[in-house]
């Protein structure tokens, strides 16, 4: 711990996609004390997996950090045993984050970090699981008061300490309010890579884009998307809307465009923003951007969209090529955090505090997360094997420290990983979609 307020804060984050780097490091600089000079020197670690970013997805988050290096879970643990932190952020799913909380919890530190962990963005499934892989954190994050409530709940239905939930909210909210611009009129559809899931659905609603922009020939239509062809985000993209456009019949209107960078610069010149339910609706929400999600393909907990029940934003194709545009409820917006009137300053004082507090102390309790070998004996042991961890959180055999591994040996193994990753994602692009599609014949 920092002998004193003045010292820098030294926070390793631990991140395991494009999207979750952004929050990871962006929630560490709000959540340090700010009563220090230089309040954080920040380390990234980008979990090595399917969804590792590529140096494209991570110039276009536009996140820095002091120093940043790929890591498998061990590797992670062995920096955080020998390189003294102060905060560890877990911005991963929920079951590495289970994984590296076990890890820690074996390390036995006797000086150990504050761990903080929570949401890139809506919660709108398996809250109960999710969370109870986060549990053990001594911050857990959320982004709203109204998933702040959620989450106690969980935590004290199953008997567990909800102390650890702390109110702030989405990290990267921020940008210009909205002000119309004369001449200017551009509906941009933010893009999901796993919302919604089939080819039939993805393909309306390409569509009905698409004929968006031809009902409107003097309005920009733009689809913004995640990430490329072969690249992957938080979740998996099977079929990329870039292919899917290609095999549209009729090609694509002069004034329809796709495009990518970063989802606050599109917003500077966004007039509407429609999506199914990204959590880009409350990025334009925030800016007061008018806002529509969609009601086409049903209101439904396998979408997402249900989230936004109450917000007064739903709305169908139908309704937005008519000219209709949602406004939304302020009751509903305070309690998802989107603070557009003003509060979004204070939002992260509250997360502050509690971090700040937990580094001054002069020991923390030992880290204890709610399933154990003795709570979930037939669920635990699997999740920490997926990062080659045994049951008691150390590693399993075979996982070797770096400095025993020859430099032949690192050449030779990231090469292996790196045309196994692209096995995988050719795998998961191009021959399982074809094997569902014979299945279904």
């Amino acid at each position: 711990m920092p002998s004193s307020t003045s010292e820098a804060v030294r926070v390793a984050v631990l991140a395991d996609s494009d999207t979750r780097w952004k929050w990871g490091a962006l929630t560490a600089r709000r959540i340090a004390p700010d009563d220090a000079p230089n309040p954080v020197e920040l380390s990234g670690f980008l979990l090595r997996g399917r969804a590792t970013p590529t140096a494209r997805q991570l110039a276009e988050v536009n996140v820095s950090a002091d120093e940043l290096r790929e890591v498998t879970g061990n590797e992670f643990l062995r920096a955080i045993r020998d390189e003294g932190y102060d905060v560890v952020v877990l911005a991963l799913v929920g079951g590495a984050v289970q994984a590296m909380l076990h890890g820690m919890a074996a390390l036995r530190l006797a000086e150990r970090p504050v761990v903080v962990t929570g949401y890139v963005g809506v919660v709108y499934e398996k809250l109960a699981d999710g969370l109870l892989l986060r549990h053990g954190a001594d911050v857990v994050l959320a982004n709203s008061r109204h998933d702040a409530d959620r989450f106690r709940a969980v935590y004290e239905g199953v008997g567990a300490d909800a102390s650890s939930v702390s109110e702030a909210a989405l990290p990267f909210l921020g940008g210009a309010p909205y002000e119309p611009e004369e001449g200017r009129d551009t509906v941009v559809f933010a893009a999901q890579p796993s919302v919604p899931e089939s080819r039939a659905d993805r393909t309306y609603l390409l569509r009905r884009l698409v004929e968006h922009a031809r009902l409107h020939p003097h309005r920009e239509v733009l689809l913004k998307l995640r990430s490329k062809p072969g690249e992957h985000t938080t979740h998996l993209e099977e079929l990329p809307y870039q292919k899917l456009a290609d095999r549209l019949p009729g090609g694509l209107p002069p004034n329809f465009r796709l495009v990518y960078g970063h989802m606050g610069e599109v917003l500077d010149r966004t007039d509407l923003l429609v999506t199914v339910s990204s959590t880009a609706a409350l990025e334009s929400l925030h800016r007061g951007v008018p806002t529509a999600v969609l009601s086409d393909l049903g209101v439904r907990e396998a979408l997402g969209n249900h989230h936004f029940l109450g917000s007064g934003l739903l709305a169908s194709w139908d309704q937005l090529d008519g000219g209709d545009r949602p406004v939304p409820d302020q009751d509903w917006l305070a309690r998802q955090g989107v603070a557009a009137d003003g509060a979004y300053d204070t939002a992260f004082d509250a997360a502050r505090k509690r971090v700040a507090e937990l580094i001054e102390r002069p020991e923390l309790a030992p880290i204890a997360p709610y399933y154990t070998p003795a709570t979930a004996p037939g669920y635990l042991p699997g999740i920490l094997a997926r990062h080659h961890l045994a049951p008691d959180g150390t590693p399993l055999p075979g996982a070797a420290p770096k400095s025993q591994t020859s430099a032949l040996r690192r050449v030779v193994r990231e090469a292996v990983r790196n045309a196994a990753r692209g096995a995988y994602r050719h795998g998961v692009q191009r021959v399982a979609p074809v094997i569902r599609r014979m299945g279904e014949l």
